[in-house]
This record gives C-alpha cells, sequence and structure tokens, in this order.
C-alpha cells in the first residue's frame, strides 16, 4: 500500500510495509565532482521514493568481492548501482503519524573507512526503531576520491577544498530538519549515529561550525574517541597527492579532470594509489569551512558541542584495546570540560554461526534489529540482548540517558566511575574491562 506524504519539499510516495512506512531514495542535495552540495528544498512533481538511491563510486563497483568475509556478512544478495549521484536519504516511521508526532529521530552514517558503503547493505535494511517510537534516517554521501578529493584549483574556486562527504552529510541533516515533522519527526531532536568511518563523521560532524542548532546527541560505535581526529592536517597538504591524477589521466586542467569519464578515473585512481604509495589520503582534513581546526583546538576553545554522547566498541574490534581507551578518554574529557554525560559500551558476544568472534561491526546487526537479513542462526539469547539494546539507543535518542526502568541501569563513564556497559553473551552488566 502507498502512502504520500506532503512535506515542505512537496509531496513524497513511499509504501507501507506491516506498519512501518517506508521511504527510500530520497534527493536530500545535488553536486557537481568536487564541489559542494546544492540542499533540495522543492521537487518538482511528487517523488517517488520507493527504491533504494545510488551509492557512490568506490572498490565493489569495480572489483568482484564476493571472496570477502563482509561481502557475505552484508552484502550478499544485494544490488547495488553505483553513480556520482549518489546525494540519497531513506527514511523508515511509523504508519500512524502526523505532524504533531513529534518523535526523535536517528540520522545513521554509513562507515567503510571513508572508501566504502552504502545506506542499503544488508545490516540496515528496515532498522526497527520505529517500533520503539524513534523515526530512522539513513544517508548515502561521497567517499573515497569522489568525497575528499582536494585540489588546489577547486579552493580557488570555492574558497576551500576537501571534505565533500561531510559536507554531504550536513546537507541530509538539514534537509532530516527541514522535513521530518511531516513525517512526524521532531527537528529539535536528532540524533547522528556512525559507525568506523562513519562514527569518526560523527566526531567531526560535532565540533563543525556548520552543524550548529542541527544535533542534539550522538553515537559513535567503534571508530570515535579522544586521538581519532586529533591532528588532522590542512586539507592543501594533499594537493601535491591528488595532482598526480593530472598527468595519470593526461587532463590539462581542473575541468577535464572535472570532465573525465568517472569509470576510468576511479581505475587510475586504484592504480596511481598502488603505485605511488599514496596510502588512504580520502579522509577529512581541516578545510578551514567545514573543519576550523583540529581537535585540540576544538578543545582549547570550547568548540565542542555540549550534548550527551554513547560510544563503544566490540571485544575484537579493529585495534580493541587502543578503540576502547580512546572511547573511554572521550567519556572523561566530556567530564573534565564540564560537558554533558557519556555513555560507554563493550560489546562482546560471539556471533554465532562461525568462529569470528565478536569483529568489527558485529554489534551493527543488533543495533538495528535487522536479525531477519541475516544468515547468522541467532540464539534466544541474541533476541534479549538486541531488544536491550535497541531500548537502551532509542532512550538515549528521546531524551538523551539510554535508560529506563526495563532495564539494567546505564551508568556514565567517569573518573569515579571506570565501568562500561557490557553487551555480552545474553546479559547485560556494568563491569570494568
Amino acid at each position: 500500500m502507498y502512502k504520500i506524504i506532503n512535506s515542505p519539499c512537496g509531496p513524497i510516495k513511499g509504501i507501507n510495509d506491516n506498519g512501518i512506512l517506508c521511504f527510500k531514495g530520497i534527493r536530500y542535495a545535488t553536486a557537481k565532482r568536487w564541489a559542494y552540495p546544492e540542499l533540495i528544498t522543492k521537487f518538482d512533481e511528487e517523488y517517488n521514493a520507493l527504491e533504494y538511491g545510488h551509492c557512490c563510486y568506490q572498490n565493489k563497483a569495480f572489483n568482484d568481492e564476493s571472496g570477502r568475509f563482509y561481502f557475505k556478512e552484508f552484502n550478499e544478495g544485494v544490488k547495488y548501482s553505483f553513480s556520482e549521484d549518489c546525494l540519497f536519504l531513506n527514511i523508515f516511521c511509523k504508519d500512524n503519524l502526523n505532524e504533531d508526532s513529534n518523535l526523535p529521530v536517528i540520522v545513521y552514517i554509513h562507515g567503510g573507512s571513508f572508501i566504502n558503503g552504502s545506506s542499503n547493505e544488508l545490516e540496515f535494511d528496515y532498522p526497527t526503531w520505529p517500533k520503539e517510537d524513534v523515526i530512522a534516517v539513513t544517508i548515502n554521501y561521497r567517499i573515497g576520491l569522489l568525497g575528499f578529493g582536494c585540489f588546489k584549483e577547486a579552493e580557488d574556486e570555492a574558497g576551500h577544498t576537501g571534505n565533500y562527504g561531510l559536507a554531504d552529510q550536513i546537507a541530509a541533516i538539514t534537509w532530516v530538519k527541514n522535513n521530518i515533522k511531516a513525517f512526524g519527526g521532531d527537528p529539535n531532536n536528532i540524533t547522528i549515529m556512525g559507525q568506523s568511518a562513519g562514527a569518526m563523521s560523527v566526531q567531526a560532524l560535532v565540533y563543525s561550525p556548520k552543524t550548529e542548532g542541527l544535533i542534539s546527541k550522538a553515537v559513535m560505535v567503534s571508530g570515535g574517541g579522544n586521538n581519532i581526529l586529533m591532528k588532522l592536517a590542512p586539507s592543501s597538504k594533499k594537493f601535491d597527492k591528488f595532482a598526480k591524477l593530472y598527468e595519470a589521466t593526461g587532463c590539462k586542467t581542473f575541468e577535464e579532470l572535472r570532465n573525465f569519464d568517472v569509470e576510468e578515473l576511479h581505475k587510475i585512481y586504484y592504480k596511481l594509489q598502488k603505485e605511488e604509495k599514496l596510502g588512504l589520503i580520502t579522509t577529512p582534513y581541516v578545510d578551514g569551512e567545514i573543519l576550523v581546526e583540529n581537535q585540540y583546538e576544538a578543545i582549547k576553545r570550547g568548540h565542542l558541542k555540549n550534548i550527551p554522547y554513547m560510544i563503544g566498541t566490540t571485544s575484537e574490534d579493529m585495534m580493541s584495546g587502543i578503540l576502547y581507551d580512546m572511547a573511554s578518554d572521550w567519556c572523561l574529557l566530556q567530564e573534565k570540560h564540564n560537558l554533558q554525560p557519556s555513555y560507554l559500551w563493550m560489546f562482546d558476544r560471539y556471533l554465532p554461526g562461525d568462529d569470528s568472534g565478536s569483529w568489527h561491526a558485529a554489534d551493527l546487526w543488533y543495533w538495528f534489529g535487522t536479525f531477519n537479513k541475516c544468515w547468522r542462526p541467532f540464539e534466544e539469547k541474541d533476541h534479549m540482548l538486541k531488544d536491550a539494546m535497541i531500548k537502551y539507543l532509542t532512550n538515549f535518542a528521546r531524551n538523551g540517558n539510554p535508560n529506563d526502568d526495563t532495564l539494567p541501569k546505564w551508568e556514565p563513564h567517569t573518573k569515579k566511575n571506570k565501568k562500561a556497559i557490557f553487551f555480552g553473551e545474553g546479559d547485560v552488566r556494568m563491569d570494568k574491562v
């Protein structure tokens, strides 16, 4: 059954799926290559939001990844379309909402090392948060070369360059703030959440001057914390590396490079990256506009947003001990500067079905409640754990505190109480690592 929402941008057509309204592939902005996004404020006609939108060009657009762990886990059977035209978001909400419902909203930013990922991977497909009266929004944004390329010519044109992916994220959150009331959401109660590079994005956004008035809470999954973004260099430091694309492509001018065939551009870039050993250069940098300082300076100047945080990792994550320590330090940093409480977690459930353990991103199945999309033989204790984690998350999105009287008490992580909540083998407990 179709449903039409009359948003400030115009009518948007979605579908009712067992009481959950799904609006997929809503265009929130447009952007030309290596230029900042222009927000969509009006659709010319009724917008059909029935299918997921394109995701940004990335490795899996050109290479067979079927043998990789994450392919089986999150991508097998999913049909992806790739394009530079990739600025789309998806909204999941209850069917019986109206403009007076004022429900909290979670905007989720996918990870993937800033070079991979999209909002329609299996683990994100139909979040169950609407069952807890929280609206779910997932987004695509530019990644890799298209999202974080830095060029002197682009700086001359716009006054700054780089961080196009972060600018897309800000545009998506802005579109949500401008339009979510039509879907039953509260535009003044938006929580941003991300995992891995998505968590690093969240951390960047909470001290960007461009997000003032947009964010009320933040959740960082396996990627945020002290030291993650502490020493960002200016985008100009990358000019010489990206300039190598001119000779490699044969382009003489920036406009030629900007209009060079996108698939060929990526193949040349991947080859160049390997031959020149460029490293992972498509990441956030200080550009002077979206990020005007590194985190050391932001802390010193009091530019971190005074909002509640949830932050944590998995027991067998990438650099698990380091990530946990950084997350702990983040919470203590908030306390040191008399900011709002931060809640620390550790996910240590060994997922059933193989011996991979509690790996990086293992907890996403639980946070999103999308067990029905997964091949793993989840047990009763997994369902109990999932329900508790979703309850904590949606409580936090509602009022900045994950607790209610149905759950074990989750205490803020402080200097005197260096405990985290453990999501483990069917139980939830406060403990020290």
